[in-house]
């Protein structure tokens, strides 16, 4: 492990499994070297903006319920093989911490995974895979996906935030106004254009294709999602039906969150060049 800043430090919150609490002048947060996972985030003077699940099971191998998963490099079920991971690879294994820096401002991190011999008997593909986090009064983080191998790959993802709220009842998004999405809740697949501000009423798992960025309105608290190297953006709310399945999270807590994802779904994907990169970032704010 790299010598970290004072304003870090290392927990064992279950056995083999590290995970930084920072606590900042501008923020409090939580990141698991599990997937270089930002499991919370809580800038000063505010309440916390992502939601983690107090239920949620922290085993390598298994995905966190809550915070910014990253799902790469494919977005849902793999486009060939049910059989393989949903959500790809990169948020079931342990990243490298590579640099932790406290910028004054903001706290730093940088994350590498690499391919080897584990992660191509899943994707056969050669890579170097960057995730760069920056907490402070705002959220930055990006995943750079490097391709190492001699021939081009094709990826989907999604940085999958777990925007936290009041009441999901009471939540209003705007930006997507005129975007057209395909609506997946439940196993359907209807295509549609959006009218007006989305309001959730029930299972929401939608598709849609926007660069735009992204706010949400809970209450009297405004978060802005901004995105860069994205052309979708996933709105997903499991309902209280659905929720109730979940093993790893309250059944009532469904209302307590919003899922705004800043990804590239099947249809958007990027190719990705031997010896090119492609960076993926989210950028969320308040007010």
């Amino acid at each position: 492990m790299i010598a970290l800043p004072a304003c870090i430090r290392l927990t064992y919150p279950a056995l083999d499994y590290p995970v930084l609490e920072i606590d900042h002048p501008s923020c409090r947060a939580r990141v698991a070297l599990h997937g270089a996972h930002v499991m919370e985030w809580q800038p000063t003077g505010h309440a916390p903006v992502l939601y983690c699940s107090p239920e949620a099971v922290l085993r390598e191998g298994k995905a966190i319920r809550g915070g910014i998963p990253i799902c790469w490099p494919w977005f849902n079920a793999h486009p060939t093989d049910p059989s393989k991971p949903a959500h790809g690879i990169a948020r079931n294994r342990f990243w490298q911490l590579t640099d932790s820096q406290d910028g004054g401002e903001s706290v730093e991190l940088r994350f590498e995974l690499k391919s080897d011999e584990k992660t191509r008997a899943i994707w056969d593909q050669d890579f170097h895979a960057i995730v760069e986090i920056r907490l402070g009064a705002e959220l930055h983080v990006s995943l750079t996906s490097r391709n190492t191998s001699t021939s081009a790959f094709r990826e989907t993802g999604a940085l999958h935030t777990y925007l936290a709220v009041n009441d999901i009842s009471d939540v209003s998004v705007t930006g997507l106004d005129g975007a057209a999405f395909l609506e997946t809740a439940g196993g359907r697949r209807e295509s549609a254009v959006q009218t007006g501000d989305v309001r959730i009423e029930g299972e929401v798992d939608r598709i849609y294709t926007s660069a735009s960025t992204i706010t949400m309105r809970d209450g009297e608290r405004t978060i802005r999602v901004h995105k860069h190297g994205s052309a979708s953006t996933i709105v997903w709310n499991p309902g209280p039906e659905k929720a109730a399945k979940l093993g790893d999270m309250p059944a009532e807590d469904f209302r307590r969150f919003l899922c705004i994802e800043t990804a590239n779904a099947p249809g958007a994907e990027v190719t990705v060049e031997p010896g090119d990169r492609h960076v993926l970032r989210t950028r969320i704010s308040l007010g």
